[in-house]
């Protein structure tokens, strides 16, 4: 099998739930060889109960997924992997903070932020983050489809506070290189191509900060 070379070694795909990011993380993964580190959160066992409670399972929740993703990329840094070859990730460790920041509050948020600073690993920065944006009316068009039980609760108001915290973030942090691709008209999965015009953003040169692109209105914006 032939394998295609990235131009970025290191690419990390975000967006709100439903918006695709493992998928198209598996992608890229098969096109591109090297290593996947994927979220493990069918393993995390106050999810379901937090789509349930929010409030009672909030912090049980997102503790776990901070300690899983530090003790998994811990385990990747230790084995060098970061540092060989080409990396897809479809997570960057400070989703723990930009999640807690809507699902807890103050005084749980502040003692939570607390912890994960003590835990935080130095992880390398991502060549390029790709970030998966769909509105709420597709986000939850695809959480439908996908059939998971415990998400079919989630309402529109809570998406649309997810996506803030992930746009400020970005606002806040212009180091990093992010390529924003507006999908709600595209099918990567299934409409190869729509995946293969990611793949020509994806051999882009872009600048810091953010840039977006969609279809049919050039590849820039």
């Amino acid at each position: 099998m032939n394998l295609s070379v990235p131009k970025y070694r290191f690419i990390t795909v975000e967006g709100n739930i439903g918006a695709g990011k493992s998928s198209l993380a598996r992608l890229l993964h098969q096109e591109y060889g090297g290593n996947l580190i994927l979220e493990q959160f069918a393993e995390n066992p106050f999810l379901a109960r937090f789509y349930d409670n929010p409030q009672r399972f909030g912090f049980h929740t997102e503790v776990y997924f901070m300690l899983d993703r530090q003790q998994q990329l811990k385990q990747i840094l230790a084995s060098q992997q970061l540092h060989e070859g080409n990396n897809v990730s479809d997570y960057l460790f400070n989703k723990s903070l930009l999640f807690a920041a809507v699902n807890l509050e103050e005084e749980e948020f502040s003692l939570f932020e607390s912890i994960f600073k003590e835990v935080y690993p130095v992880v390398p920065q991502p060549e390029l983050l790709v970030y998966i944006h769909a509105t709420t009316p597709r986000l939850l068009q695809n959480i439908k489809k996908r059939g998971r039980d415990f998400e079919q609760s989630i309402q529109e108001a809570y998406l649309k506070m997810v996506e803030q915290n992930y746009l400020r973030y970005f606002r806040h942090n212009e180091q990093l290189r992010i390529l924003l691709i507006h999908a709600d008209s595209m099918d990567f999965v299934e409409n190869l191509d729509h995946y293969q015009q990611i793949l020509h953003w994806l051999q882009q040169d872009y600048p810091v900060g953010i840039t977006e692109v969609r279809l049919g209105l050039g590849e820039r914006q």
